[in-house]
């Protein structure tokens, strides 16, 4: 596997009155979470990315982390930071945002 972490992120956008999470800062998660983890030198080992929709809009803005495909909602950027430590560094879901399907 290229990646240890893989993060989609959903960007996707509908038109109103729908819930989208691009509409709710998907896009702005996206290059939060590009930038945090090329702050901290981890690019070559882990990935973010912006993706269509997650079928979880009405939890959104949501992303997925794979390989554990680990789902959360209503990710804000303050989260961004507390994902990156606690999930894709040490393994352990931040069970406050985590969805469970």
């Amino acid at each position: 596997m290229k990646y240890k972490k893989h993060v989609f992120i959903c960007a996707n956008q509908k038109a109103a009155p729908k819930k989208s999470c691009g509409e709710a800062h998907g896009n702005e998660l996206v290059d939060a979470f590009k930038a945090a983890l090329a702050e901290r030198g981890l690019l070559k080992e882990m990935r973010a990315q912006r993706t269509a929709c997650l079928d979880a809009c009405a939890f959104g803005p949501a992303l997925v982390v794979y390989p554990e495909g680990t789902y959360y909602g209503n990710v804000q950027l303050s989260d961004v930071n507390e994902i990156i430590e606690s999930d894709l560094l040490n393994n352990q879901p931040v069970e406050r945002l985590k969805l469970n399907y």
